[in-house]
């Protein structure tokens, strides 16, 4: 059973799951840190310094606070500016795949139309049999 596992483990589908998995988490942070540092802020000063991260709606009576974190601690708050950030980011996530699936694509579509040079033998005897036509 332990070798049935290992065969398992070490086949090269579950490696390549693993890194895809490890390398989406990390791509996830600097997505999540591009939304939330760069472009989350320019549109905020864009639209009059629009905050989404403080946005929510208090669903308790004893809700007075003015920022999320503190509401957080007051009671149950609906935080849809949180939630419209990580659609955003969600987005972007999305886009930037698009992008490289298609850049992939094209890259595979221009290798099978390059046609592949002839073997050096095949040349040699095509000469050979023009030489031999003259």
């Amino acid at each position: 059973m332990m070798q049935e596992f290992k065969d398992f483990i070490m086949k090269g589908n579950v490696m390549d799951l693993a890194v895809g998995v490890i390398i989406a988490g990390a791509f996830a942070l600097i997505t999540a840190s591009l939304v939330g540092d760069i472009i989350m802020p320019i549109v905020g000063w864009i639209f009059g310094g629009l905050d989404f991260s403080n946005y929510f709606i208090p669903l308790g009576e004893g809700i007075t606070a003015t920022s999320l974190e503190e509401a957080k601690e007051q009671g149950a708050v609906l935080a849809y500016g949180s939630f419209i950030t990580t659609i955003i980011n969600f987005v972007i996530i999305g886009f930037i795949i698009f992008q490289m699936v298609k850049a992939v694509k094209r890259f595979e579509e221009k290798k099978e139309e390059a046609p592949a040079a002839p073997p050096a033998e095949e040349v040699l005897l095509t000469e050979i049999r023009d030489l031999l036509k003259k």
